[in-house]
């Protein structure tokens, strides 16, 4: 009987227990998160209080380091809500593409009642991505071949095939202005493999503009009397019509740099011509290939798609909202290509906003309301996965156009190996003013942060006692005892990288304001229950849909943009009014 007593009761105390550590809302004494580390370091100062941070240091950039699942993304996530309440503009790039942080951004952007400012460009989900042209706005033509040439190797012998391919992309992004074409990665790939018709299409619009009205006749004669045979060996196999093209344009005599470029590029030979060119072929296969063709080469005068597209300079006066999902894991090499092309334009940008102002218009330098100057809040996880010649000037002359850059990243050897240089790479962390540093497995990491801190004086107290018999045999003292406290001062780091690498999730240290260090413990945030959380990517792209506004309407007016800087009659003042 007792036995049996026994067992129920073991059993019922199993049932208890196990239902006891339950992490669920009916269990008012359920079990605290495991959060790994040591969590006695948090508990050196009993007392807590709120950190705040002043926003005048945002604008000297913060560097977050922290290895994999220890809060680094939920982090970003308090930054970024705050950021959004605060009513910045803010872009987020997220090589990696996490549904959490993508999610959680909506969501807070939706609770602070601007979900019609969000955008979503995501290259692992371009059937619902906006869409977004790379190299469609500038305020220098010669932007277009930088953003493209800078991705290109550039060690050794590759330097110079790189300065020929920036010359032809040049060339090419001039003539599609001057014609009133929007360039995009879909064009120049198709032109730098053959730029024929594109000097057609340039000839015959020039000569429309400034040669004799019979033009067409003499073009069609001079064609009619080409004979293979007595052309040069760099110009057989091309189009009759586009040697008389040539060759008419040549006795004329009139000079146009646009032409010239053209007319130079066409008379190469077309095997030496596509070995020059040979290292953009690559690049461009990758950013032209299947659907994410369409996010970032746009059809503007496709009606039928419905996906936004969005420029940096509308999204920064909108005081927009941009989430940037890169998917690296999938391809990384388009990722980076991608990602690089969007920090290049947001460089043009911020130079424009430095000068200008934001509500300057970049292209007639005319006020569109009032000047003031923007807050645009940038937070680049996965750090390493985006540093690049690109990036660099986000950090280090940015911060006069009101940018504020947060980077996260798991080491910092991860940015070196990157960069390629450790010089380089304390060139970039000497650009970051506020340092957080969550647990770490890398002791150099760690370093950054303690290497940083002053050595503290500690002092050691010390009881000493001792006894000794007394050697005097009539003092009538048998024997003499002491004891005595000793203290002793030593100078001993602050901190030490072993404790570092011992944190607890969601506890950091950070270095604020000019060094002043504090150790913090922040909240992980769950998306349970929140009924702001959309349930899927679906759901934002539908809202997105409904409630997007484009101010981009260019290709819709009887007089475009590039009119506003030259006669479009005179295509030589159009190129010079473009390049200054």
């Amino acid at each position: 009987m007792w036995s049996t007593l026994v067992a129920f009761a073991t059993a019922a105390i199993a049932m208890l227990a196990r239902f006891l550590r339950a992490r669920a809302w009916w269990n008012p004494l359920a079990p605290l998160p495991s959060v790994g580390g040591k969590p006695a370091l948090h508990a050196v100062e009993p007392d807590e209080q709120d950190v705040w941070m002043d926003i005048g240091e945002r604008v000297g950039h913060t560097l977050v380091l922290g290895t994999t699942r220890v809060g680094k993304t939920r982090l970003a996530e308090i930054f970024i809500a705050q950021d959004i309440r605060r009513g910045d503009v803010v872009i987020v790039f997220d090589p990696k593409g996490d549904a959490d942080l993508l999610r959680r951004v909506y969501a807070e952007a939706k609770r602070a009642g601007r979900a019609k400012d969000f955008y979503m460009f995501h290259l692992g989900y371009p059937e619902v991505s906006a869409r977004y042209n790379a190299i469609g706005n500038f305020s220098r033509i010669t932007e277009v071949a930088t953003r493209i040439a800078n991705q290109l190797p550039s060690e050794g012998k590759s330097a110079a095939f790189k300065e020929f391919a920036w010359r032809f992309v040049n060339i090419i992004a001039r003539a599609l202005v001057a014609l009133g074409r929007r360039p995009d990665y879909n064009q120049v790939r198709r032109y730098i493999n053959d730029i024929e018709p594109l000097f057609m299409e340039y000839a015959r619009a020039h000569l429309r503009q400034h040669g004799t009205e019979d033009w067409q006749e003499k073009v069609a004669e001079i064609a009619a009397n080409i004979k293979e045979r007595n052309l040069p060996n760099s110009l057989r196999g091309r189009n009759n019509e586009a040697i008389a093209l040539m060759r008419h344009l040549q006795e004329q005599d009139l000079y146009d740099p646009v032409l010239d470029g053209l007319v130079s590029a066409f008379k190469y030979d077309k095997t030496y011509f596509d070995k020059i060119v040979s290292s953009v072929g690559p690049l461009m296969e990758k950013l032209t290939t299947g659907k994410i063709a369409e996010l970032i080469s746009p059809n503007y005068l496709d009606e039928t798609d419905s996906r936004p597209i969005f420029e940096w300079v509308d999204v920064i006066r909108r005081k927009g909202i941009v989430y940037v999902g890169l998917d690296a894991l999938t391809d990384t090499t388009v990722a980076s290509a991608v990602g690089n092309s969007m920090f290049a334009d947001l460089v043009s940008v911020a130079g424009h906003i430095y000068k200008h102002g934001v509500d300057v218009d970049p292209i007639s330098a005319t006020q569109v309301t009032s000047n003031t100057m923007p807050t645009i809040s940038m937070h680049a996880d996965e750090f390493n996965e985006l540093i690049g010649d690109e990036f660099v000037p986000l950090l280090n002359k940015a911060g006069g156009a009101g940018f504020q850059v947060t980077a996260y990243t798991q080491t910092w050897s991860d940015v070196e190996a990157r960069i390629g240089s450790r010089a380089k790479a304390g060139q970039v962390a000497g650009n970051f003013n506020t340092l957080i540093m969550l647990r770490v497995k890398e002791l150099a990491t760690a370093e950054m942060l303690t290497d940083q801190l002053s050595r503290v004086e500690v002092f050691t107290l010390m009881s000493v006692s001792g006894v000794d018999d007394s050697s005097d045999p009539g003092s009538g003292v048998d024997f003499k005892s002491r004891n005595e406290d000793r203290i002793s001062v030593s100078e001993v780091p602050m901190l030490t990288p072993a404790e570092l690498v011992a944190l607890s999730k969601g506890q950091a240290f950070a270095l604020l304001e000019g060094g002043y260090l504090w150790k913090l413990r922040m909240p992980l945030p769950d998306t349970r229950g929140d009924q702001s959380m959309p349930e899927g990517l679906a759901d934002i792209a539908n809202e997105m849909e409904r409630t997007y506004i484009t101010n981009d309407q260019w290709y819709r007016v009887q007089e475009p943009w590039w009119m506003a800087v030259a006669d479009v009659s005179k295509p030589s003042e159009l190129t010079e009014g473009v390049d200054g």
